[in-house]
């Protein structure tokens, strides 16, 4: 959420939660219900689920509804080895008919839309995205958000924005695509290649929240908005880090935001100490200390 809510303020149309197994949504263990949750800010809010399960994953989806859900995305996409070697994510690529039952069941069981993130296939062999997409938009999919990698390629190679198109061609509910967006200019060129209706951007947007605003800004205006100051970037850092600690408590708001923090400090002068440096800090507010200390040096250094 914190993340979430950070790229929310600075602008972006649609934001998705964490992937959440569905099987421990039912559960509610603690961590599925803290993934879960949203707030007024980030409205409308979509909450991705995976599974394995047509029964289970519809519970979940429900749960979901009542917890304030406005989209319940169904997750085809995840490469990891542990949501595959459990039949979930892209492994459901490999089993047509039984992703179609998932699809029908968390469709019938939610009024909300339901939409679907998938990859090209399970290997260039096996590249049958576009098959699945006609099943989904038949069970009542929405809309489809396209990775163009195939689960073997895990995050390797290039993404194939020209394989998104065969995806279009052949459904009349929009497809997002997805891979490789770094630039605004990446992204007029998938939509390109592609004849995607819009960007869904993950990777890009690691350390840069202010990205998909950009992207979005120079989509429908070709306008290129600047990146913000330092003074900016840390500003936006210490926020979404005030609130890491907030939503997570402070010792696991800490460990959290040391990947954020890594991503915010690329391309600083001494980038690499000062990451080994917060993260062996245990004080909040040594951390902050350090932050301001390492982009008021580059404020400081470029003013000289």
């Amino acid at each position: 959420m914190p993340f979430r809510r950070t790229v929310k303020r600075l602008g972006v149309g649609l934001v998705v939660s964490e992937m959440i197994a569905s099987q421990a949504m039912i559960r509610q263990s603690r961590q599925s219900a803290k993934m879960a949750e949203n707030c007024p800010e980030e409205a409308p809010m979509a909450v991705q689920l995976a599974g394995c399960e047509p029964d289970v994953m519809a519970e979940a989806a429900r749960l979901n509804a009542d917890l304030g859900a406005a989209i319940i995305d169904i997750n085809m996409g995840c490469p990891a080895k542990k949501v595959v070697n459990g039949y979930a994510g892209s492994a459901l690529m490999r089993d047509e008919s039984h992703a179609a039952k998932i699809l029908e069941a968390v469709v019938r069981a939610v009024r909300l839309p339901v939409t679907l993130k998938m990859r090209l296939g399970w290997d260039d062999a096996n590249r049958n995205a576009p098959t699945l997409a006609r099943i989904a938009e038949s069970c009542g999919i929405k809309s489809l958000a396209i990775h163009g990698r195939t689960r073997c390629q895990f995050y390797e190679g290039r993404a194939d924005w020209q394989f998104i198109r065969r995806i279009k061609d052949v459904v009349k509910i929009p497809v997002f695509g997805n891979g490789d967006v770094n630039t605004v200019d990446d992204a007029a060129a998938m939509l390109a290649a592609s004849g995607a209706d819009g960007v869904m951007i993950g990777r890009g947007a690691y350390g840069r929240p202010w990205f998909l605003a950009q992207v979005a800004e120079f989509l429908s205006s070709g306008r290129r908005l600047p990146d913000p100051s330092e003074a900016e970037r840390m500003d936006i850092l210490l926020n979404h880090y005030e609130d890491m600690l907030h939503h997570y408590g402070t010792e696991t708001g800490m460990r959290t935001a040391r990947k954020h923090i890594g991503w915010y400090s690329k391309g600083l002068p001494g980038a690499a100490e000062f990451r080994a440096t917060v993260n062996h800090l245990s004080d909040p507010v040594a951390v902050r200390a350090a932050i301001r200390a390492a982009f008021t040096g580059v404020e400081t250094a470029a003013a000289a």
